[in-house]
């Protein structure tokens, strides 16, 4: 069905427009223009009013832990391994097939109302095989939110037993996965995800390079979150720092994502940059575990393909892109003393389109071809204004003042699952019922 979707403002191209509309067909954008054009080209279109709303692209969460909505609030403003140990470690054991689903749907109804439209979520409960996986995607799907599953490959036996399988079941896991959805499956993708250097064996990060060279697609793996991290690697890798064993593994290409890279040194940036590889950067888990801070402005300088996340939501503590974006920009300008080492179209890339490049999928931008995912949002709100006849306050606004209530309406894959504020898949009562549930059962062990 062809759809005529005709807001105050789209922003397309850079720009916003006013008295444009974004003609879309089933899941896709076929034509974006001046209003009154395509209601004469297009008689046969839907006409759907988007009033005074502006219409900006569904932002992308390129790193998630959707099972950790559940643990917010749990071991917080402690060190790394005591919120790790307090938290994850004390509760992962315990979730049951039901738990993880709930947690998900939480997750991504939170993400969803927040303007989320793709999430890429990193999870690595696999206590159920395969079938852990299966359960995150149906609850995706009952929310309406494209996903990405980073399937994670975890051998290090110190971590809770659901996490841990061996090089070839991981390998086994990913590939069935992969063939039952990839390119069958619109709405699911599977990359393989080694999770990191001390919870990856070597092994395991090059399994999980080549099942993403064999599928087409990239991998992700955590990288230099934490400063002890890189000093235990060099202890254990012969003085080599985490950018430098990956490359003696043969694994930094344009298939890398790295998630954080806060401690790395200019060469391994450089080297990042020169072989195309991608960071999925999380501003707010960063500040929020006492990280440290990623070096945005050489990353940008050496060309790195940065997208935005908001990694778990028992470290950070909210699930919004919008929200990453406020806090990559202002943190760089604090750590640099320089306003203008990352600006505000910068971090909104970051958060639309660069995350569908390093998906490699057809969103981020409302261009023709473009996945029809959108995000709603009013001038109406306080947050939103002044609007200047010029527009040129409008993507400040959006990145620097807006709060969640100027969002009123999001459209994943031609759908609308947000309409004021309203989540139409599943409603907040249901979502919030289960959490309360779940806790209660999760306490009770």
């Amino acid at each position: 069905m062809k759809r005529l979707i005709m807001p105050q403002f789209v922003y397309t191209g850079g720009t916003f427009f006013k008295e444009y509309a974004v003609l879309t067909e089933d899941d896709r954008i076929e034509e974006v223009g001046p209003a009154g054009t395509l209601k004469t080209q297009y008689p046969d279109a839907v006409d759907d009013y988007w009033e005074n709303l502006i219409l900006v692209p569904g932002t992308v969460n390129i790193h998630n832990h959707c099972f950790q909505s559940l643990l917010r609030g749990i071991a917080c403003d402690r060190p790394f391994l005591e919120w790790r140990d307090k938290a994850l470690y004390a509760y992962s054991n315990k979730f049951t097939r039901d738990h993880i689903y709930q947690g998900a749907v939480f997750a991504f109804s939170e993400m969803m109302r927040h303007g989320v439209t793709t999430v890429c979520d990193f999870f690595y409960l696999h206590h159920f095989g395969v079938e852990s996986d299966e359960i995150i995607i149906q609850a995706a799907k009952d929310v309406g939110i494209r996903l990405v599953i980073a399937r994670t490959m975890y051998d290090w036996t110190g971590a809770p037993k659901g996490y841990v399988e061996t090089v070839a079941q991981a390998v086994d896991n990913v590939r069935a996965i992969q063939k039952k959805y990839n390119g069958k499956d619109d709405m699911v993708r599977i990359i393989p995800a080694p999770h990191s250097l001390h919870a990856a064996s070597p092994e395991m990060i090059q399994a999980g390079h080549e099942l993403a060279k064999e599928a087409g697609t990239g991998f992700h793996i955590h990288i230099a979150e934490e400063k002890f991290q890189v000093e235990d690697a060099k202890k254990r890798f012969g003085g080599l720092t985490h950018l430098e064993i990956l490359d003696s593994l043969g694994v930094v290409d344009e298939t890398l994502t790295i998630v954080h890279g806060v401690w790395l040194k200019k060469s391994e940036i450089e080297m990042l940059g020169a072989r195309k590889g991608n960071l999925a950067y999380c501003p707010s888990s960063n500040m929020f575990l006492a990280d440290g801070i990623t070096d945005l402005p050489a990353m940008l300088k050496n060309h790195v393909t940065i997208g935005l996340g908001s990694d778990g939501a028992c470290s950070n503590n909210r699930n919004s892109v919008f929200e990453e974006m406020r806090m990559a920009a202002l943190l760089q300008k604090a750590n640099t003393c320089d306003a203008m080492c990352v600006n505000y179209m910068d971090v909104f890339s970051m958060g639309t389109e660069n995350g569908g490049r390093i998906l490699s999928l057809p969103i981020g931008k409302i261009e023709k071809g473009y996945k029809a995912d959108f995000v709603g949002i009013t001038t109406e709100d306080m947050s939103m204004q002044p609007v200047s006849a010029s527009l040129e306050q409008l993507l400040p606004n959006i990145v620097y003042s807006m709060q969640p209530s100027a969002i009123r309406k999001v459209m994943v894959n031609g759908k609308l699952t947000v309409n004021y504020g309203k989540n139409l898949t599943v409603t907040e009562e249901e979502v919030l019922d289960a959490v309360k549930r779940v806790m209660r059962e999760l306490e009770a062990e």
